[in-house]
């Protein structure tokens, strides 16, 4: 059981197709090992440093398409589409049930639909950018 002193860590929920595209690196010869990448650099740095909420965060990085496929690693949970991920990923915020829940994604009708159900946005900038 949760309390003050041990509250539960907010959730971290990552647009994989979203932020993976934000950067025109090549990702689209690519899509399943962008997102490797990006899981990777998640699990190294765990989330947004500005955060509105301090760390550790629960990190879930939602996949689709030809991203699928990327296994979960320590310190983040791959969770793939069945069909749309933006659905997923308002999905995720709709259950966080209070939990501080921060939604990244550039994507505003998804911004919309997270805020909605109580989640706070960031856009993929608020990521650190390690060196691959």
């Amino acid at each position: 059981m949760d309390t003050e002193e041990n509250p539960p860590r907010p959730l971290l929920v990552v647009d994989g197709a979203n932020v993976v595209g934000s950067v025109p690196d090549g990702w689209w010869r690519d899509r399943r090992g962008a997102a490797e990448r990006l899981r990777d650099r998640l699990a190294a740095d765990g989330g947004p440093v500005d955060g509105p909420w301090p760390g550790p965060y629960e990190i879930v990085l939602v996949v689709e398409g030809r991203a699928r496929g990327v296994a979960s690693v320590p310190g983040v949970r791959v969770a793939e589409a069945a069909g749309s991920g933006d659905d997923l990923i308002a999905e995720l915020a709709r259950n966080a049930h209070g939990r501080p829940c921060l939604v990244i994604t550039a994507d505003r009708e998804l911004r919309r639909r997270v805020e909605e159900a109580g989640a706070r946005c960031a856009g993929p900038r608020a990521l650190p950018r390690t060196t691959p």
